[in-house]
């Protein structure tokens, strides 16, 4: 006889919790703000209008997929003409209060 095993899914796990000072909205700096706005968002939705911006204006390394090749506006916010996606956050938290 075949041994049965149980496999837990999704479903079966105890719904994630979301850290509410993730879900606080913030506002932008003004360097920011010509990114994704200058009404104030949760952190969650900027990185998520960030990464839209860069995917819209192809700015991963095609070579690197991990870094973003910053043009004027994400220099002004990054300070450099490159990050990897690791140390954006980082970068985008020094624009929000």
């Amino acid at each position: 006889m075949a041994k049965e095993t149980k496999t837990t899914t999704k479903t079966d796990a105890a719904p994630r919790k979301v850290n509410p000072a993730l879900m606080k909205p913030m506002t932008p700096s003004k360097e920011l703000g010509a990114v994704v706005g200058t009404k104030p968002i949760p952190r969650t939705e900027v990185v998520s209008k960030v990464w839209e911006y860069i995917k819209k204006n192809k700015l991963q390394n095609p070579a690197n997929g991990r870094e973003i090749l910053a043009d004027d506006k994400l220099q002004k916010v990054f300070g450099t003409d490159k990050v990897t996606m690791f140390e954006m956050n980082k970068h985008l938290s020094k624009h929000l209060s």
